[in-house]
């Protein structure tokens, strides 16, 4: 059986114009799990209301889970949590739809 480790994750959450806001999730966990796994596990079992986007679940095929880890841009579905504490936002400099939901499209990609 592998062991368990213990990770905090503060998670952004909100919609354009709220407060700066953030939810402490404590989130057991085996090597080898992604934050993508947790914030699924999260969704499931704690909070149904978190909105995060994905579409492959560990794959990086889609690119859909792209956020700020840590303070690094990178993908959630790839990137491993870590026992301690890890900092999950939305992307910066994107329109932020809700949580860690950011409109990506290209402008000229949008409808209306």
């Amino acid at each position: 059986m592998s062991e368990r480790l213990t990770t905090n994750l503060k998670i952004r959450r909100g919609t354009p114009g709220d407060a700066e806001a953030y939810d402490v999730i404590e989130f057991e966990f085996e090597a080898g799990q992604s934050v993508l796994d947790a914030l699924r596990w999260i969704r499931s079992n704690r909070d149904a209301s978190l909105a995060v986007r994905y579409s492959c679940i560990n794959a990086n095929a889609c690119k859909e889970c792209v956020m700020r880890i840590d303070g690094r841009t990178g993908y959630a579905c790839t990137t491993a949590l870590k026992p301690g504490e890890m900092l999950i936002e939305p992307l910066p400099n994107k329109r932020l739809i809700r949580d860690l939901v950011t409109d990506t499209l290209p402008p000229d990609e949008r409808l209306a």
